[in-house]
């Protein structure tokens, strides 16, 4: 009995923490990676403005075949090296990346991976509001 109330307050609360964040952030665009240059990228993206700034998540299913100096940048029409904000953190899985405030997200619909040592596409994600 103890453990049942237990799981549906744990339950509740989780769903309010939910709540609050969800209300916090506001989604910019979603989008799911193709690979570029031979390369194999996969998965989804998100980008939402938060109280704190803009934020880009990688959802957990995201997959990168990996490459040296991959980097992190949007596009509109295609990649805008100015834009170019963080090395991938890692090449499976979720990660949260905060975009600086100069880059103005709202201006842009793709994310890229960027491989800044050979200058090559890696990987793109259009995004959809």
């Amino acid at each position: 009995m103890i453990r049942h109330r237990f799981r549906v307050i744990s339950g509740a609360l989780l769903l309010l923490i939910g709540a609050a964040a969800s209300a916090e952030a506001q989604e910019l665009g979603r989008g799911a990676f193709t690979g570029q240059s031979g390369h194999r990228a996969s998965g989804h993206v998100s980008v939402a403005r938060t109280e704190s700034g803009a934020v880009l998540r990688l959802e957990r299913d995201f997959r990168f075949d990996g490459a040296p100096d991959p980097k992190l940048g949007f596009g509109r029409g295609g990649y805008r090296k100015e834009t170019q904000f963080s090395p991938l953190l890692r090449n499976v899985g979720p990660a949260e990346y905060a975009v600086p405030a100069e880059i103005d997200v709202g201006q842009y619909d793709e994310v890229w991976l960027w491989c800044e040592k050979f200058d090559v596409p890696l990987g793109v994600a259009k995004l959809t509001r």
